[in-house]
């Protein structure tokens, strides 16, 4: 790994042929144990925006079967008020080494009328990476399955935290970075998509400069990459999410940042 560490593109990284032990290490820079970030939500009810319910997320020195690690957590709660319309409960779960190597992701989803429960497992023996994937679905049918790549593969949450990490010195707009996804019962390819630099408010009453990163993934049944989510992160060394801009199924929400504490670096991104 200390070959590719400094390297820009994250691309590299995932098409090298080293072996994946040392492949999965990367350097955190951005966040530290004790990160607590709070959002406010709102979803888009007949072309009005409505506050809708919260989003926390925190992160935490935790150990994992013995090991020291990174447990992050996050957390979607729509309130009452919109119970009615679409009911969101979403609880997402992630543990990585020190050097952000995914070890679990859990996902615990209620949308609409459907609860589902998808888990990840990764090893790395031998320099390989293996992952048992678990759904469980709404109707109470469990799904298993087993698998060993020679690439590093990520889920949402792992994927998030190493991001935070990435260095974007010369990114142009258009900008690709594609990397394996997986969850309960599938392994697909997902994407961030640098756009341009931005200023946006938040719920704080404070200003930043951010990076307008898109986050797409392949929808198997419509055979194309489909937008899931748009982050504004802070353009400094802590990227922390401004703003996430989300498409979901029901049409389209976001979620602006509230209050933040145990920040890593300065917030030389704030303007005002």
């Amino acid at each position: 790994m200390k070959k590719f560490r400094y390297l820009i593109s994250f691309c590299l990284l995932l098409i090298t042929a080293l072996p994946v032990s040392a492949q999965c290490n990367f350097r955190n820079t951005a966040f530290q144990s004790g990160e607590f970030l709070v959002y406010n939500m709102y979803y888009n009810w007949k072309f009005v925006w409505v506050k809708a319910g919260t989003a926390s997320m925190y992160t935490v020195a935790s150990h994992y079967n013995g090991r020291d690690a990174y447990r992050s957590s996050l957390t979607c709660r729509g309130n009452n008020n919109v119970d009615d319309f679409y009911i969101l409960r979403d609880t997402l779960l992630s543990y990585t080494t020190l050097d952000l190597v995914p070890l679990y992701y859990r996902k615990g989803a209620h949308e609409g009328n459907r609860y589902t429960v998808d888990q990840v497992f990764y090893t790395y023996p031998r320099g390989k990476c293996h992952i048992r994937q678990h759904r469980l679905h709404h109707n109470g049918k469990s799904e298993w399955g087993s698998h060993t790549y020679n690439d590093c593969v990520y889920d949402m949450l792992s994927i998030y935290m190493r991001a935070r990490s990435f260095n974007p010195k010369g990114w142009k707009r258009g900008h690709e970075i594609k990397f394996p996804i997986v969850d309960g019962n599938s392994r697909d390819t997902a994407e961030l998509k640098f756009d341009k630099v931005v200023n946006i408010k938040a719920d704080n009453g404070h200003e930043y400069r951010c990076l307008r990163l898109a986050y797409l993934e392949w929808d198997r049944k419509k055979s194309r990459m489909e937008r899931i989510v748009d982050f504004y992160v802070t353009d400094d060394l802590n990227h922390l999410p401004v703003v996430l801009d989300m498409y979901l199924r029901f049409g389209h929400a976001k979620a602006y940042l509230v209050s933040m504490k145990g920040i890593r670096n300065p917030m030389s991104a704030q303007i005002k």
